[in-house]
């Protein structure tokens, strides 16, 4: 049942590892080029993303709840305050990565979108692993990339990944009857909205706390079955 769900996981581990030795040799004028480039494909996948949404007042009320939630638990206090213990035992080569950020990002990217929430709900239903097979190949690509310039937060990551797709994957029989296309639809809006704010974050022109916004993203879901 959960195969697919760890092959995901092990290629975004495997290739966030291979992505802290490409690190290693690259010098750092070309490590903030990278992360330019990142923030600047955060900001696409945002936007391209974010326009699959269907109902755009559950979007904005998700994002106005999620944030009062957010900032009630404070998310981004707690990731960042990890990230400083877990930095303390994996210290970057020039102090310049951030774990809380490279973890923030990753997550993000990996964790949201269609694919994330189909390929676990298809892999618990029928056994068919071609989604999240596909999903690896991508993650795996892409946490290379990430880990070269954000670091060992990429790796941590997975963990997340695992543990959201192998829930949707355990409970698939019941989400199935609830999750409508519309809705997986708006989830992505939401989640594309908080890349885009991350890639705004990473270029320094906000300083929102992107992480205080996370639980927007299961809003829609309550809007869909109260409505």
């Amino acid at each position: 049942m959960f195969f697919g769900v760890i092959i995901n996981t092990l290629a975004i581990v495997l290739g966030g590892t291979v992505g802290l030795f490409v690190n290693k040799g690259i010098p750092l004028r070309i490590e903030k080029a990278l992360m330019r480039a990142l923030a600047l494909s955060a900001i696409y996948i945002g936007i391209t993303g974010m326009m699959s949404g269907e109902n755009t007042i559950y979007i904005i009320l998700s994002l106005v709840i999620g944030a009062a939630v957010g900032e009630v638990i404070d998310l981004d206090d707690k990731i960042h305050k990890l990230g400083t213990s877990l930095e303390y035992r994996f210290p970057s080569k020039n102090g310049s990565s951030s774990i809380s950020k490279g973890f923030v990002m990753s997550s993000l990217i990996m964790a949201v979108g269609a694919m994330s929430i189909v390929g676990p709900l298809e892999s618990g239903l029928t056994g068919n692993h071609t989604i999240l097979l596909t999903k690896a190949l991508m993650d795996g690509i892409t946490s290379i990339i990430l880990a070269s310039s954000l670091g060992i937060g990429v790796i941590f990551s997975g963990v997340l990944v695992f543990l959201y797709q192998g829930a949707i994957t355990l409970f698939a029989s019941a989400l199935d009857i609830i999750l409508t296309v519309a809705m997986i639809n708006d989830i992505n809006a939401v989640g594309s909205i908080l890349i885009l704010a991350l890639g705004l974050n990473i270029l320094e022109v906000t300083k929102l706390k992107v992480m205080n916004f996370v639980p927007a993203i299961a809003i829609p879901l309550l809007f869909f079955l109260f409505y």
